[in-house]
């Protein structure tokens, strides 16, 4: 028989983010399909009641808390002596959990601190009546591979975005909490404050519906023979303005900044996207200035519809890379969209 424990932390706010909910959703998914499967929830942070109680119908037979000042940091010693406690107090055999930042420092960690093995990056949880399989990508994200594991605790980290969020009411729940004690060593890393910019000035957004992606073509000269740089800044913020889009950038023109050239003041690899940037999982996404090469292109995958305004018809983008092309100059298009959506 499984032991099934959902391992989330909570966010600041004391509640557990979409990510955290799409892995529960695959938790309790795995938990009706496993024949005599036992489900657990355990939650890490400073405070897991508000938690507890936006999940209290999820099914679990207990839930079981690590709580304290300690424990509200992304620490890896912090988070993975908890996540240790809560595992051997659960008597869990699986784990599933979201691959968040923080959980992906730690759980391989952890696993092999409890005897386990760890998956990451898992893009679909399957079960039938007494067996587990994972589907994960490997190779850059350009290979998925399907297999099962015989060694227990198996760790299963959910990439965000390719599981249905769990949805279900809110009630009270009672949380078992369980003591860990941390020695000195285990604290030496502080938090000591944030600095993040205005939500305004923020251009990664990973739950935004749309992703917009900046290409070179921004910053090279125009059919004036004039680059128009300051224009083209305030044309793609003006529509992250009003969309609440997310930013992303091609190597490209990110790379330009390094040569000495003019870039768009508010783009840094962060907002790269690609074979060696990021791979976002938006609805839908438009890419602006951009000629769709391949080591771009890989990190649309995910990308459920695909739009580019280009002035070249033959761009990559034509040759089934969108499922949509504009041939269009990109500066007369984002004035008159971004007109229309302030009217």
């Amino acid at each position: 028989m499984e032991t099934i424990l959902f391992l989330a932390h909570t966010e600041a706010d004391g509640t557990l983010a979409p990510a955290a909910l799409e892995a529960l959703g695959a938790a309790t998914s795995l938990s009706t399909s496993l024949a005599n499967a036992r489900f657990i929830v355990g939650l890490l942070g400073e405070n897991v009641t508000p938690a507890a109680q936006q999940i209290a119908s999820c099914g679990a037979a207990k839930f079981l808390g690590v709580s304290g000042a300690d424990f509200a940091p992304a620490r890896y010693a912090s988070d993975a002596a908890a996540a240790a406690a809560l595992c051997q107090a659960a008597g869990a055999t699986l784990v599933v959990a979201p691959a968040t930042s923080r959980f992906n420092r730690c759980l391989p960690g952890v696993a092999q601190r409890v005897g386990g093995r760890a998956d990451t990056h898992v893009t679909r949880v399957r079960a039938t009546a007494d067996q587990v399989s994972v589907s994960r990508w490997y190779y850059r994200q350009r290979m998925e591979g399907t297999h099962t594991r015989t060694q227990r605790p198996w760790f299963i980290l959910v990439d965000p975005g390719t599981h249905p969020a769990w949805i279900g009411a809110a009630g009270t729940a009672t949380v078992e909490p369980l003591a860990v004690t941390l020695g000195d060593a285990a604290k030496r890393t502080t938090v000591t404050g944030f600095r993040t910019p205005a939500a305004d000035a923020q251009t990664i957004r990973p739950d935004a519906s749309l992703l917009l992606v900046a290409g070179a073509g921004w910053t090279k000269k125009q059919a004036d023979g004039q680059t128009h740089v300051p224009e083209a800044e305030q044309l793609i913020l003006d529509f992250l303005r009003l969309t609440r889009a997310s930013l992303g950038s091609t190597k490209s023109l990110v790379d330009l900044g390094g040569e000495g050239q003019a870039v768009l003041s508010f783009l840094s690899h962060l907002n790269q996207i690609g074979q060696t940037g990021a791979t976002p999982r938006h609805p839908k996404g438009l890419s602006t200035c951009c000629h769709g090469e391949e080591p771009h292109t890989v990190g649309w995958r995910f990308i459920n519809e695909r739009r580019a305004i280009s002035l070249d018809p033959n761009c990559s983008w034509a040759r089934g890379k969108a499922d949509v092309l504009y041939v269009a100059d990109a500066f007369a298009v984002m004035r008159k969209v971004n007109e229309l959506l302030a009217a």
